[in-house]
């Protein structure tokens, strides 16, 4: 697993791939379904139908992510240096986050999320939620042009746990 001390001081996308992609075939289905138990357990306040709605659009995420990072293939851009600092940064973030996990099921959910966050943001360089991801009320992430828009990010960027400090997103203009 990579970990903030062993983040070398050059490293380019195709490094950092290769490195989720081992991490990557290591998660097994058992695991996506701890997260769903985790998920369950997260979202036990929210209304039947709201949860329901949550979990499947949420699983399904973790699951396209992966299956993305396993099938990616390897393209002329991924020569890039990443920026290791701001990879180092996340990681330690990440590392606090698994460390703190409570039990199982949001072990397993840390360790996925660390795969398909750093896919996300280092490889991809989109944001940590899919385009099209709702959040409660109806609002979503979106794109428009080249700019990847989230509802939330604003009101998130202070609390415990969210990553979106590190996200790619800006704040939807149009949703203050």
């Amino acid at each position: 697993m990579i970990e903030k001390i062993s983040t070398p001081k050059k490293l380019t996308k195709r490094d950092l791939l290769k490195i989720l992609k081992k991490e990557a075939s290591r998660i097994s289905i058992r695991d996506i379904m701890d997260v769903t138990i985790y998920l369950r357990e997260e979202t036990k306040y929210m209304s039947a139908r709201e949860r329901e709605e949550f979990i499947k659009r949420f699983t399904k995420a973790f699951f396209n992510r992966m299956r993305d990072v396993k099938n990616e293939k390897d393209r002329k851009e991924y020569n890039r240096p990443i920026d290791t600092k701001r990879l180092s940064e996340f990681i330690e973030f990440l590392d606090e986050q698994l460390k703190n996990a409570k039990n199982k099921p949001e072990k397993c959910f840390q360790k996925i999320a660390r795969i398909i966050t750093i896919y996300a943001t280092f490889i991809k360089e989109e944001p940590i939620h899919p385009v099209g991801t709702r959040f409660p009320g109806g609002l979503m992430v979106k794109k428009r042009k080249n700019v990847y828009y989230c509802p939330v990010k604003e009101k998130q960027m202070d609390t415990p746990g969210a990553l979106c400090k590190f996200c790619v997103s800006v704040q939807d203009p149009d949703v203050i």
